[in-house]
């Protein structure tokens, strides 16, 4: 081949060769990351859900007549001397009874729901210090679960002051005559909402913690007298017995269930 058809062939190659690199798409564009989510102090209070949002935020001023504790002994709400409930989760506990104590004055900012004396808290103010229910710092361990076994068989009895409520109004517990508190799910709290009112006689067994700040029983059997208790459910993670009261009734680690309240 002579030298000119070389030359020129060389010379078509490069042409193809840059067209080619002109064809290559442009590199992606970089990505910034995402700021990073408030966290700590400066972490805003938990936002509602639908049904408070419905309600609307408030700030009511009352004094504390009572804690309200969950069956693990956590104070999980307080009672207002006006009758209004005040809810919030357990894991306050130890920052609301640093801030105030029974007979305090507390000014409460949240929501209130339709239809039931309860308010959703927000924030808790009380003797110069506050409480805001905080969303868990990022990145944080969740909470240990409770031990079943930590429960105390127990029976509770007496005349039912006042129903409690969750957060959204739904009845899961009542407040007894003698302070005690009796704790179910919420459609239990429906389904038996005729023999729940105040006034009534209620006798209950289950599982629950007594200590300084009070008494509660998640109940396992409920009823008007000690003779008409109707069994919910056997105890945490087991299911219920097969009859009313048959021998194989058992709760938390194959402990028998407490006896009939008196």
């Amino acid at each position: 081949m002579s030298f000119q058809p070389r030359l020129a062939a060389l010379a078509a190659l490069l042409a193809i060769g840059t067209a080619a690199m002109a064809q290559q798409p442009p590199p992606p564009p970089s990505v910034q990351a995402p700021a990073p989510m408030p966290v700590g102090p400066a972490a805003r209070p938990l936002p509602p859900g639908p049904d408070a949002e419905a309600a609307g935020s408030i700030t009511l001023t009352g004094r504390v007549q009572q804690w309200l504790l969950n069956p693990n002994g956590e104070i999980d709400g307080l009672l207002l001397a006006g009758g209004t409930q005040v809810a919030f989760p357990p894991h306050l506990s130890a920052s609301v009874q640093q801030a105030m104590k029974p007979g305090d004055t507390v000014q409460v900012s949240g929501w209130r729901t339709p239809g039931a004396p309860v308010l959703r808290a927000a924030s808790l103010n009380a003797n110069g210090r506050s409480v805001v229910d905080q969303p868990p710092a990022f990145g944080s361990a969740p909470p240990a679960p409770r031990d079943p076994g930590a429960l105390t068989a127990m029976s509770a009895s007496g005349r039912v002051a006042r129903p409690l409520y969750t957060g959204r109004g739904d009845v899961n517990g009542v407040l007894l005559d003698n302070g005690s508190i009796v704790r179910f799910p919420p459609h239990i709290g429906a389904e038996l909402a005729t023999t729940l009112q105040p006034g009534s006689t209620l006798h209950a067994k289950g599982w629950g913690s007594r200590g300084p700040l009070g008494s509660t029983i998640e109940a396992t059997a409920m009823g008007p007298t000690a003779d008409g208790m109707r069994e919910l459910f056997a105890g945490p993670g087991l299911a219920p017995p097969p009859g009313p009261r048959g021998p194989a009734e058992r709760g938390p680690r194959g402990r028998p269930l407490p006896p009939p309240a008196s």
